[in-house]
């Protein structure tokens, strides 16, 4: 019996990019059963998810749920379809070419896994991945330094690209809204680590996505770095997740990392308004506070 795929898809004002993805994902060798899109948006694209006929099922939230929250309608949306496999993707990702939910159902069913994800590449630059791994201890976003190393059992890059078999939501949950972006990824990740649920990255199957170089900050060389979004509203959400889930995880390693590396860093910098809006947003999710919508917090 074929496996059955069912892609959770999320938008947000980028239509050009929207109609990319579904022309990818409908030229898969393997056929899905539908593409649950969930557009948050200021303005519609119900008439790119109509071009691609009956494949795709659009949901039309007037609230921006964020991606945590999107990705839980989307997902939600997918499994009702019955499909036993839910593959995810950002709007502005696309499989690499027609074989790549192939070459991942098939590495799934050759390693017993639940869960497979693919290498993420720069858009252009198919030979640089746009999210690094650490490979010996130091960072690389060499596409062919990474495919040397076969398949990466339990690290990967969420939600890009990622495929999950249906039962593990109902073992590990949903993205979790309060988070709502910058972190929901990461935090799925340590849920299936917590389960048991084994995961890997799949190397010989990529997605397309624009690359996060911009955001990596080497303070003691390649092997101590930090994150620095370039919003003051993605370092909000990213800084405050990240302490609430060193916070909710007990992870020690981050907590050192975190109140030594970026105290270095914007010190370097000279930047004291960086450092304060880090330590208030970090501080509060170590305490497990300012949640709500994003219009409650100032956005």
């Amino acid at each position: 019996m074929a496996d059955s795929v069912a892609v959770a898809a999320v938008t947000f004002d980028r239509p050009d990019d929207v109609r990319t993805l579904l022309k990818a994902l409908a030229a898969q060798t393997v056929p899905l059963q539908t593409v649950a899109l969930v557009d948050s948006g200021s303005r519609d694209v119900a008439d790119i998810a109509a071009e691609a006929g009956g494949l795709v099922s659009y949901v039309r939230s007037k609230t921006n749920l964020g991606g945590a929250g999107g990705f839980s309608l989307a997902i939600l949306t997918a499994l009702a379809s019955g499909a036993e496999w839910i593959w995810i993707m950002d709007d502005d990702a696309h499989p690499e070419d027609p074989e790549v939910l192939g070459v991942l159902l098939a590495a799934a069913r050759e390693r017993n896994l639940d869960v497979v994800l693919p290498l993420v590449v720069a858009p252009g630059s198919p030979d640089t991945l746009s999210f690094h791994f650490r490979i010996d201890g130091r960072l690389t976003h060499d596409r062919a330094e990474v495919e040397r190393q076969g398949f990466l059992p339990g690290v990967g890059h969420f939600f890009n690209g990622a495929l999950i078999r249906r039962e593990v939501f109902f073992k590990v949950g949903l993205p979790d809204l309060r988070l709502f972006i910058r972190g929901d990824e990461t935090d799925f990740m340590l849920r299936l680590r917590r389960a048991g649920v084994p995961f890997g990255t799949v190397t010989t199957a990529a997605l397309s996505h624009p690359a996060a170089w911009a955001e990596v900050q080497e303070v003691f060389g390649e092997r101590w770095h930090v994150l620095v979004p370039e919003t003051a509203f993605k370092q909000f959400y990213y800084y405050r997740n990240r302490g609430e889930l060193t916070r909710r995880y007990r992870r020690v390693r981050s907590l050192v990392a975190d109140v030594v590396g970026y105290p270095v860093y914007f010190a370097r910098r000279r930047d004291l308004r960086g450092f304060a809006a880090w330590l208030k947003a970090y501080g509060a999710g170590l305490r497990g506070r300012k949640f709500g919508a994003p219009s409650e917090l100032g956005f």
